[in-house]
């Protein structure tokens, strides 16, 4: 029985670390795939006009007119110079001393004691943080004109995979542009584009090897008490 209630406090531990761990080793969640479908192409309901002959002026180009996308259907290059850094700075300190002295009792100038009674406290706390942090994205990828806002902004979106020896990776943008930021090779800058969202991620052997272990994951976890 005594062994019993010994062992009680070592088991309600363990359950409690099991716990910990349940909640720490949880895998990060898998971003999504690209789809296999291409994006979705908004149709222009516009009747094309009958001219009665074989050119159609919907589809032709004009030889005063450059290559530059403005249509619904359109590809345009989007070239990708995306730069970011951050840097933070904290410091905290305080200090606090406190001193309390007792003397002996006094009565009608006759002392009644032997020594007096002194108290005294201090603390202090210093703490720094600093925190960097720069990220850079360079590439191309190709996007498709999704619609042409009333004031001429171009909805584009698209996305990229690449498959390599070790793992797949995915480029995907969408934001609005516009035909005038366009330059004659059908290149536009991703600074240009407004409301952007350029998501870059990996799958396989390259992106796991930069996820920490599962010991790692253990003591980093949120119900650690330490």
């Amino acid at each position: 029985m005594k062994t019993a209630l010994r062992m009680q406090p070592i088991v309600l531990l363990l359950t409690a670390l099991s716990l910990a761990g349940c909640a720490a080793l949880q895998p990060p969640a898998v971003r999504p795939g690209p789809s296999d479908e291409p994006p979705p192409v908004a149709r222009n309901s516009a009747p094309r006009g009958v001219s009665g002959g074989v050119f159609s002026t919907d589809v032709g180009l004009s030889l005063t007119s450059d290559s530059r996308a403005f249509r619904v259907g359109d590809v345009v290059t989007v070239n990708l110079l995306e730069t970011t850094q951050a840097s933070k700075k904290a410091g905290t300190s305080f200090s606090k001393e406190s001193a309390d002295n007792i003397n002996a009792p006094n009565l009608l100038g006759k002392t009644f004691g032997k020594a007096a009674v002194g108290l005294g406290a201090s603390n202090s706390f210093t703490g720094d943080a600093t925190s960097t942090q720069q990220n850079a994205l360079t590439g191309a990828i190709t996007v498709i004109v999704q619609e042409v806002l009333p004031n001429g902004l171009l909805r584009v979106s698209g996305e990229k995979t690449l498959t390599l020896n070790n793992g797949e990776e995915y480029v995907r943008l969408r934001g609005y542009l516009r035909a005038a930021d366009i330059d004659a090779d059908n290149q536009v800058s991703s600074q240009r584009i407004a409301n952007a969202r350029i998501a870059y991620s990996a799958q396989g052997t390259l992106a796991e090897s930069q996820q920490p272990g599962w010991l790692t994951r253990f003591f980093n976890g949120p119900l650690m008490p330490f």
